[in-house]
């Protein structure tokens, strides 16, 4: 009997809900048919069938949180493409198709997971770690123990008041809420607000597509906003592409696709990729490819309410415009008050490798495109 675990399906997850079972105990089953589907980093996955065989067990229900890493599913008999199932509690699937031979003095394959992706998040060379597992396997211990960093321990529980329930957060929001906490504990931000007249403006609506092409302005003006910051070597990563994040509110939570390579698309090719990337974002069939790498982000949350607000970086991105409420303010014009049409905008840097100048200019030309009639 061979047991699979939850690959990483992606990026490092730490973890997975598992939305539907697609096979029960006692099928018997094909590779590569549908096994599971599961939501990780905002995006609904399907883990196909990793061997022939007959389930035996389903590790978790739907709506269980599995960790990566995990057991998932029992099967007698069958053999992996490439390989054998992993047994051992401290051996884990990098993907639903599993590789022998790879080498141990391999940091990557060293590594549980959770460890490398923690590792990954901290800046840490998990070559430089040593482990405490088995043939020198990387444990999350062995990574928090080289960052002098304690383990986590589980915080009290609240009392839930009479005629209250409480709601575990599940798939965007508990994503939303990971992703969160590593801005506050990685990046140290700061914010620089202004407005943009857009009254001359010959048209009026299409916000977003006004918004990213002032940022690819600005990215030519400033470049040192479109970067990552590794902290593991203490240097900014500047990047030509623009990969650009764009925050969306779904009643299921905040998912955050990216349109790719914007600088060359065409007002018409971007209308398209924003209208797509919606359009996945509501029905849940976001890649997850879709939703990490990005290098620049942006949040037009005033399509809802808000005037200004502190955008929060999520790292290795560098930098996150907000733009608010448009809306009518008086403004002086010629002597006389006037009211124009403004559009107020919040700009989040890491001030760790951002300089308030170079943010002062970014926003600068963010608001000089924003201000051309059309």
């Amino acid at each position: 009997m061979g047991t699979f675990k939850l690959p990483d399906l992606g990026e490092g997850l730490a973890e997975a809900e598992i939305l539907e079972w697609h096979v029960k105990p006692g099928d018997r089953v094909l590779v590569d048919q549908p096994m599971v589907s599961v939501e990780t980093a905002k995006a609904v996955v399907e883990v196909p069938v990793p061997f022939s065989g007959t389930v035996t067990a389903l590790r978790g229900a739907v709506g269980d949180i599995v960790a990566t890493g995990a057991p998932l599913i029992d099967f007698d008999s069958g053999t992996v493409v490439g390989s054998m199932p992993a047994t051992s509690e401290e051996e884990y699937v990098e993907s639903a198709t599993v590789v022998l031979g790879r080498p141990r003095d391999d940091a990557r394959a060293r590594a549980v997971p959770v460890a490398r992706a923690v590792a990954k998040r901290l800046g840490l060379d998990l070559g430089a770690i040593e482990g405490s597992g088995a043939e020198g396997l990387i444990r999350l211990d062995d990574v928090l123990a080289h960052a002098n960093i304690e383990g986590p321990r589980a915080p009290a529980g609240l009392a839930v008041p009479a005629g209250a329930s409480a709601e575990p957060l599940r798939g965007a929001r508990r994503a939303m809420a990971h992703s969160m906490s590593m801005s506050r504990d990685q990046v140290s931000g700061s914010t620089v607000c202004d407005d943009a007249d857009i009254h001359g403006w010959t048209r009026r609506g299409d916000y977003m597509l006004r918004l990213i092409r002032a940022m690819i302005a600005a990215c030519s003006a400033e470049p040192a906003l479109n970067a990552w910051y590794d902290t593991a070597n203490n240097s900014r990563i500047l990047m030509e592409p623009i990969d650009l994040a764009m925050a969306v509110d779904t009643p299921g939570g905040l998912i955050v696709p990216v349109l790719r390579n914007i600088r060359n698309k065409t007002p018409d090719e971007l209308r398209a990729a924003i209208a797509a990337q919606k359009e996945a974002a509501h029905r849940r069939s976001i890649l997850a490819a879709d939703l990490r790498d990005f290098t620049l982000m942006l949040s037009n949350f005033g399509t809802l309410a808000g005037r200004y607000g502190i955008p929060l970086v999520v790292p290795p991105a560098v930098a996150i415009l907000g733009a608010g409420k448009v809306r009518q303010d008086a403004v002086v014009e010629g002597g006389s008050v006037v009211a124009h049409r403004r559009m107020p905008l919040s700009l989040s840097f890491d001030h760790r490798c951002i300089t308030g100048g170079e943010a002062c200019r970014f926003l600068a030309a963010v608001i000089a495109d924003l201000e051309k009639p059309d």
